[in-house]
């Protein structure tokens, strides 16, 4: 049987500051405004540009040319940083080589397991002017490869997708919801089994055991006093992927009457699980459909599903969380 949470005139009033009994409102119904919820996602996986060793540059220019280079694909939407790569890095090798009055610059995209995926040349340039450093000349070879960069790395994220057959490019992706904790009354499992209703709505198969899914889904509550006699509720779900990846938190944040969830969440729970679910999915479509120049990390993520019904309006007893935008 559902709960409702009943909500008088009264406490509309105190949650609007009236004096008088006006409609009841939907405070986490809707779009979000200032802090109401928000998509924390972790950075990418980075590029590392090290010093290049054999660019027929002096050790000064080589350090200038990947600075360079790190700019200009950062430009290009590729998360790259003039550093020495570590071991989960990926990498750009560049090195150069002199033809007749020319220098021909190359690049090298190495994976962390240090395997060269793909290669590209730069456009010839003068050797005078790459010998002695010309600035002008390094940041143009650097400005000119950036973009092509860029695109090899999203068609290598998408090779990985498209030919590996049990890759969820090609499937629905399968999630285990963990469990939620620190809810007051029946949130925990309120919130953890409206979840695992709602996922399957947007395409996603609920998976049993962690170990087989693609991605594992945690909730945490956290309760603190607020203004007005009202407390502040904040609800955090970690994502991850098979590999242990962190992928980010939805965090949705709200207030509500004080002792409004104390006992039973009924309605809320099913609005929270049915916002927070899309939060998902987005997260979930970005691991399969990254923006340009994207690192390939874990296992590729489903296919967006179709579009759902529109869902009913929650009664206006449920206040509803509002839907996870990016900060």
């Amino acid at each position: 049987m559902r709960r409702f949470v009943r909500v008088t005139c009264g406490v509309a009033a105190l949650l609007l500051a009236l004096a008088a009994c006006v409609p009841v409102p939907h405070p986490f119904a809707g779009p979000p405004t200032g802090e109401t919820a928000r998509l924390v996602q972790p950075p990418p996986p980075r590029l590392a540009v090290p010093v290049p060793a054999n660019a027929l540059l002096t050790d000064a220019d080589a350090k200038a040319f990947a600075t360079d280079l790190a700019e200009a694909l950062l430009g290009n939407e590729v998360p790259a940083q003039a550093v020495i790569a570590k071991s989960a890095d990926w990498r750009l090798v560049a090195t150069a080589e002199m033809r007749q009055a020319q220098v021909i610059p190359h690049y090298a995209i190495v994976n962390p397991a240090g395997v060269t995926i793909a290669h590209i040349d730069g456009l010839p340039e003068p050797a005078a002017s790459w010998a002695r450093g010309d600035a002008g000349v390094l940041q143009s070879a650097a400005q000119d490869v950036a973009p092509k960069l860029a695109d090899l790395l999203t068609s290598i994220d998408a090779a990985e997708k498209q030919n590996d057959p049990h890759s969820l490019y090609h499937r629905p992706a399968e999630v285990a919801v963990l469990g939620v904790t620190g809810a007051p009354g029946d949130g925990d499992s309120s919130l953890a089994h409206q979840l695992r209703l709602q996922l399957p709505q947007l395409g996603v198969i609920i998976a049993n055991d962690p170990k087989a899914a693609d991605f594992t889904i945690g909730g945490e509550v956290r309760i603190a006093p607020a203004d007005a006699g009202n407390s502040r509720v904040e609800i955090q779900w970690q994502m991850r992927d098979a590999s242990g990846h962190d992928l980010g938190r939805i965090v949705q944040i709200n207030e509500v009457p004080n002792g409004t969830l104390d006992q039973y969440w009924g309605d809320i729970a099913i609005v929270v699980a049915q916002q927070a679910a899309l939060g998902m999915r987005e997260v979930m479509e970005k691991q399969r459909h990254p923006p340009p120049g994207a690192l390939p990390l874990g296992k590729s993520a489903a296919a967006a599903p179709a579009s759902p019904p529109p869902a009913a309006a929650p009664p206006a007893a449920a206040a509803a969380f509002g839907e996870p935008t990016q900060p």
